[in-house]
C-alpha cells in the first residue's frame, strides 16, 4: 500500500506513476486530500484500471485493479 497523506499534488500521482511501472494488476494507496483522490483517480484510469474509492474519516483508500 502506498501512502501519501500529507503530501500535496502532484506528489501522490507522481508516486503511483512510478509504482505502476512494476506493471502489477492492483494498487492502494490512502491519501488525506479529496484533491489527490480526484488526480490519483483520473491517472489510474487513464492507464487502465479501475478505482474503487472509501473514506475513513478525512482520509481516502483508493484500490484500483486492472481492467
Amino acid at each position: 500500500m502506498l501512502d501519501a497523506r500529507g503530501r500535496s499534488c502532484p506528489e501522490p500521482v507522481i508516486m503511483i506513476k512510478k509504482a505502476m511501472m512494476s506493471k502489477e494488476a492492483h494498487y492502494e494507496m490512502t491519501v488525506d486530500n479529496p484533491v489527490a483522490v480526484e488526480n490519483v483517480t483520473r491517472f489510474a484510469q487513464h492507464s487502465g484500471y479501475t478505482v474503487k474509492t472509501t473514506q475513513s474519516g478525512n482520509e481516502f483508500i483508493l484500490k484500483m485493479d486492472r481492467k
